[in-house]
């Protein structure tokens, strides 16, 4: 039985790196998934600020009493809390995306450089195929008798 190839003996090899190389990808997209809605609640916060502080706008050319304004001011603070939190929870999300897209090009490179020593393997078989065949046609067409014609 023949010794399988250099290149087929990493196959196995090629295949973990590359099932490793999806999952750090679907991670990857996961991560920015998570930032993306991270995003998206810190804007509908802002925007939610900004339309509490056009209503200050609006109501306060009417004339507030004192309950109203302590009821707005301590809201506000609650809003900016918690908008606090959320580019807090944002940054927390970025590095984790960050964290998943250096993993993700780790595995992308082992792939690759994998992949390509298991052509390099099968270009040098190829190569060395090509050698054996040739000698061999080398040795058939000196075996052959000549017919010299004058």
């Amino acid at each position: 039985m023949a010794q399988p190839s250099r290149a087929a003996r990493l196959t196995p090899v090629v295949e973990m790196a590359e099932s490793a190389e999806r999952q750090a990808a679907k991670r990857l997209g996961q991560f920015q998934q998570q930032v993306s809605l991270a995003e998206a609640k810190l804007s509908e916060l802002d925007r939610f600020r900004a339309d509490y502080q056009l209503q200050w706008i609006a109501r306060g050319g009417q004339g507030v009493s004192g309950s109203w304004l302590v009821s707005y001011q301590g809201f506000l603070a609650q809003l900016e809390t918690a908008m606090t939190q959320q580019r807090q929870s944002l940054a927390w999300h970025q590095n984790n995306l960050k964290n998943a897209r250096g993993t993700w090009q780790q595995a992308y490179a082992r792939v690759e450089g994998l992949r390509k020593l298991v052509q390099r393997y099968i270009d040098e078989a190829r190569m060395i195929e090509d050698k054996r065949e040739q000698k061999l046609l080398d040795e058939l067409s000196q075996r052959l008798p000549r017919h010299d014609r004058y």
